[in-house]
């Protein structure tokens, strides 16, 4: 199969970047304070979201989006969607249900395991948790990826 034309992949990528938002990303903004200008969306279970979640994001399990998603969230505001990780298409699940309601979204490439092993805080009921960051997610010596 050969590769597309730069003309098409240069359109995919552009839009791919309208719809995902990266981990790094989404921390570095939240971690300026103020208002980020979107509100963080973890769509797992309840279980899931006592294990740890990104502080400051809103619960919302992706079954329960359409009942419950116009009286949690502003349709003016951008919705950046979780779930557990690369392996699990719940956020973008839960992306589509949102978008289906007439909201902007995002989905947060890696979920929660890439906030975790890039070094993030995270929220449990005992208290937040900053675990050190997984050298093969995250650069050890620098500030950024360089990416």
């Amino acid at each position: 199969m050969p590769p597309a034309s730069p003309a098409a992949a240069a359109a995919y990528f552009r839009a791919s970047l309208a719809f995902h938002a990266d981990v790094s990303d989404v921390a570095a903004v939240l971690a300026a304070g103020g208002d980020p200008g979107f509100v963080v969306l973890d769509s797992r279970s309840t279980a899931s979201w006592d294990q740890g979640h990104v502080p400051g994001a809103v619960h919302l399990p992706t079954a329960l989006i359409p009942e419950q998603a116009e009286r949690l969230l502003d349709k003016s505001v951008p919705v950046i969607t979780y779930c557990w990780g690369p392996g699990c298409n719940g956020a973008t699940r839960a992306a589509l249900a949102l978008a289906e309601l007439g909201f902007q979204v995002k989905e947060m490439l890696g979920g929660f395991e890439y906030w975790v092993r890039e070094g993030f805080e995270f929220e449990t009921w005992q208290g937040r948790e900053r675990p050190a960051a997984d050298p093969l997610t995250a650069p050890v010596d620098a500030a950024d990826c360089g990416c």
